[in-house]
């Protein structure tokens, strides 16, 4: 078979594959978190949510709100270096992102059915 041919079929099969793939996964909500930021932000997102006091009076003193949190929670960064994941017998890590030019920083405690939010730090 003639090279040309080959590379012919061989996009053809591409391009059809392609297609059906993306109809397959457009009408689902699927989320590719494989990185360990992304997987550590997933756990806490999908997990009940508590606020500790301090927590709740540093967002009234800046007029924040769960908006915030949960917005930070989707697009903030893990802190690995100030975090303690090997915790026991719950991990904590410090995320860290930014709301309406507003540097937060939060440090949850994760247990197995909960995500403490412990403190709120606005720069």
């Amino acid at each position: 078979m003639v090279w040309f041919k080959r590379v012919w079929y061989y996009l053809i099969g591409f391009t059809l594959g392609s297609i059906v793939v993306y109809f397959i996964w457009t009408g689902k909500e699927v989320s590719f978190d494989y990185g360990p930021d992304a997987r550590t932000l997933k756990t806490i997102r999908i997990r009940e949510k508590i606020y500790s006091d301090d927590a709740n009076q540093t967002l009234k003193l800046n007029r924040l709100d769960t908006t915030a949190i949960n917005y930070i929670l989707q697009n903030g960064d893990v802190n690995f270096s100030k975090s303690d994941q090997r915790a026991k017998p719950c991990a904590t890590y410090y995320i860290e992102g930014e709301f309406q030019d507003k540097l937060i920083d939060l440090i949850i405690v994760r247990c197995d059915s909960t995500s403490t939010i412990e403190k709120v730090l606005v720069k």
